[in-house]
């Protein structure tokens, strides 16, 4: 199978433009259509038509297609389904925001961790993604949708971390000053907690912002509901993060879903103000996604209410997340949960950490 052309950098088209005796410009002009959000060689106009033959002959231009997409009655928000060139289904999410247009991404088709609220798990794993299906997720969507995009959210489906070296890969590629163009700063990354990831990322010294999803004040509660806990427990998970802002200078993000009877007390949120007294964070308060087969239900208003003028009331920063395209299943997986079963029943099951 061809290497999908979204994968190659702007390097590799200049050694790859040399390698078949072409002018050097052609390599910037490639790299601009791609820019794009292009499906074709063909649509390279400016090319001419033998060199658009034989880029169509050596790569492939198809490995991320629009399924179908979904676009909110309440709001501006548009649910992609991607399909890749294998068959895996993966999910993006165009929002719309005072401060303009956001893309959240998925990093994997499907995801390994297990977090038993969530709804990309009953799925299951099919695989990583590269830099380029990543990237095509923003371009395709700039490029359907007429929009200029400002920030990028790799908090669709999969553990971004999981996936290290093709996202930074594909966070090097998204910056390109002559392609998306997207700041460092305008992007974020989630992770579930995975530390000797999170310590590397660190050191990268890339000006992203770091979200990490606690989704609980305490161990106990954390095991319960994401079985990465058991392998890195809370101290080492805030000791990871609180050595990220003492190198990069930047506020890290709490995500924290609320799930009825379980973790939406206030006595939890007296527990994790505790956890997190003195560091720079600002937590972002999530009423829980409900879908078929999930075993929790979302927090009522009035407990998501009361958690956060608890947090508030102890000085720390917190807020409760905007909820966008809620009759389009806007939530990562929940889609694809429901297309896979059908399509790719061959999925391998999470991954299970140990104990």
């Amino acid at each position: 199978m061809n290497r999908f052309a979204y994968d190659l950098t702007r390097e590799e088209w200049k050694e790859w433009v040399l390698e078949q005796r072409l002018p050097a410009f052609r390599a910037g002009q490639i790299a601009g259509w791609i820019a794009r959000g292009i499906q074709s060689a063909d649509e390279m106009t400016n090319l001419p038509h033998t060199l658009r033959r034989l880029l169509t002959e050596s790569f492939d231009f198809q490995g991320l297609t629009v399924d179908s997409c979904l676009v909110s009655s309440i709001d501006d928000t548009r649910k992609y389904i991607f399909r890749l060139s294998d068959g895996n289904v993966i999910e993006s999410v165009l929002m719309h925001y005072h401060h303009g247009y956001s893309v959240c991404i998925s990093s994997q088709a499907g995801c390994r961790m297990g977090c038993t609220f969530c709804a990309s798990t009953g799925a299951g794993f099919g695989r990583n993604l590269t830099s380029g299906e990543m990237l095509a997720q923003v371009l395709r969507i700039a490029r359907d949708t007429g929009v200029r995009i400002g920030h990028v959210v790799i908090m669709g489906i999969g553990e971004p971390l999981d996936n290290y070296d093709q996202v930074i890969a594909f966070l090097k590629a998204v910056n390109d000053p002559d392609g998306a163009n997207i700041g460092m700063r305008h992007i974020s990354l989630s992770t579930c907690g995975l530390v000797p990831e999170m310590l590397k990322f660190t050191d990268e010294g890339l000006p992203v912002t770091l979200s990490i999803s606690l989704h609980a004040p305490n161990d106990r509660i954390r095991q319960q509901l994401m079985p990465i806990a058991r392998t890195y427990p809370m101290d080492d998970l805030i000791r990871a993060c609180q050595r990220h802002i003492n190198r990069t200078g930047r506020r890290i993000v709490i995500e924290y879903a609320l799930i009825s009877g379980i973790n939406d007390q206030p006595e939890h949120a007296r527990e994790l103000a505790g956890r997190l007294r003195g560091m720079l964070c600002h937590v972002n308060l999530i009423p829980a996604n409900e879908f078929q087969g999930g075993r929790y239900q979302q927090s009522s208003q009035k407990a998501v209410r009361a958690f956060l003028d608890v947090l508030t009331e102890a000085g720390q920063s917190a807020t409760i997340r905007r909820e966008l395209g809620s009759d389009i299943m806007a939530a990562c997986g929940q889609l694809r949960r429901r297309l896979e079963a059908c399509t790719n029943p061959a999925v391998t099951q999470p991954r299970q950490t140990s104990d």
